[in-house]
Parts: C-alpha cells; structure tokens; sequence
C-alpha cells in the first residue's frame, strides 16, 4: 500500500480553507454555490487579508488529497486545530457553517462534519449554536 504523505503542519489560512473544503466535500456533493463561497470568503473576509487568492486551488487540493487518506478526514481536522489560533475558532466555524448552509439545505454529513470540527476546534456548544442560529438568517431568501 503506497501511503501520500500530508503536511505535519499548515498556516492559519491553509486551516480555514481545509475546514471550508472539508464540509463541502463531506456530502461527496461539492456543489458550484459551495466552490463560489469558499473563493468569495477568501477574497472578502477580513482574516484573508494577506491570503494570495491565486494559491487556493492548491490549497483546496491538498486538503482534498489528505482526506483520501483512510484516516484523512481525523488528520485534517487535527491539523485545523493545531493551525487556528484560539481568537479564531469561531471565525473558522463561522466559515465552514456558511459553506455548509449556501445550498438552503444541510445534509446530515455536513451536519456530523460540523459538530466534529466543533469537538477538534474545543468551541463551546452555545456559541456554535449562535453561529448556526445567525448564518441561517444571514443566508434566508424570500
């Protein structure tokens, strides 16, 4: 068996990402709606300032070749957990729950992702619900 070998460690900016991509992917359904958000957040958010736009292609792909991996999914999660600073836990639940959410629906896999990157990300239950709670009405149509 030929084993890929992954990064033992990853920038802030990588994390946020491989959260963005993991949720997106965890339905096996990466929806056109969910690729346009993750490149819009990190052309827009604050805490993507200083991220070259041209590098997430790569970035997505690394994280997409790690999760192949039969403990893929466990390792990219504890890369996120050792990569995003405690001040922005929330941001990167925030993030990975508005992918998750783009579609109107959320799937129960990205429901599980979600509360498993809430368990590596060590964030407290009542303010993941407010995230969740507040990207819902963010993201309501008419």
């Amino acid at each position: 068996m030929t084993s890929i070998a992954s990064p033992s460690k990853i920038s802030a900016h990588q994390a946020l990402i491989y959260a963005m991509v993991l949720v997106a992917g965890s339905d096996r359904d990466l929806s056109d709606r969910e690729l346009k958000l993750i490149g819009r957040q990190t052309r827009q958010l604050p805490v993507f300032a200083e991220f070259d736009d041209d590098k997430l292609p790569d970035v997505a792909q690394e994280c997409a070749v790690i999760v192949q991996l039969s403990d893929g999914v466990d390792r990219a999660l504890a890369l996120i957990a050792a990569a995003v600073p405690r001040h922005l836990r929330e941001t990167c639940y925030l993030c990975a729950t508005e992918v998750a959410a783009i579609d109107g629906r959320v799937p129960i896999e990205e429901l599980r992702l979600l509360q498993r990157l809430r368990l590596a990300l060590d964030l407290d239950r009542l303010a993941t619900s407010a995230i969740e709670r507040a990207t819902q009405a963010r993201l309501a149509t008419l």
